[in-house]
């Protein structure tokens, strides 16, 4: 599993050779299923879950794997269903945000949240979404507003899991 889109799906690590032993490409091979909007939007306009991930992937990419593809088959457990593929490279890494001072924690997160705008900029058609948004300060308090409200729920929802860890509803294990 490489994360919790993952979690219950197929998932295959492919090792290819090319010229030689010593010419290795792992590919990952992954399931896709339908989107979990389709049950309530109707049915996408892929007519492979795989495709879907795919071409989404390269909306809100700068640079995507050039090896970046999908199809329909057969697994190695006899499942067919939709898989896109990918060069396997790992190279996530994590901040350990525990460890972070106050402005280093900042930063990280408007970092964060530069990355973020970016892709989900890359999703739509700019020229329409900042005329729709107008020139005005309207959409900037409405997001801020509903940033604080989310905040605010945030701290309430903690709040109670503190309360029911406290009195036993609920089993935690800290320091994980």
């Amino acid at each position: 599993m490489v994360g919790v889109g993952s979690v219950g799906t197929r998932a295959w690590v492919v090792l290819l050779l090319g010229r030689d032993d010593s010419d290795p490409l792992l590919m990952q091979v992954k399931e896709a299923e339908p989107s979990v909007l389709e049950r309530h939007l109707g049915a996408c306009g892929y007519a492979n879950a795989a495709e879907r991930v795919v071409q989404g992937e390269r909306l809100m990419q700068a640079s995507s794997d050039i090896l970046l593809g999908w199809l329909r088959g057969v697994g190695p457990d006899d499942h067919e269903g939709d898989y896109y593929v990918r060069q396997l490279r790992d190279w996530k890494e994590s901040a350990s945000v525990e460890s972070m001072g106050q402005q280093i924690l900042a930063d990280y997160g408007q970092s964060c949240a530069h990355v973020l705008a970016r892709a989900h900029a890359r999703t739509g058609d700019r020229i329409a979404i900042a005329g729709y948004l107008g020139s005005g300060d309207v959409a900037d308090i409405a997001f801020t507003g509903f940033a604080e409200a989310y905040a605010r729920q945030n701290e309430r929802d903690y709040a109670a899991l503190r309360e029911a860890v406290a009195s036993g509803r609920v089993a935690a294990k800290p320091g994980l």
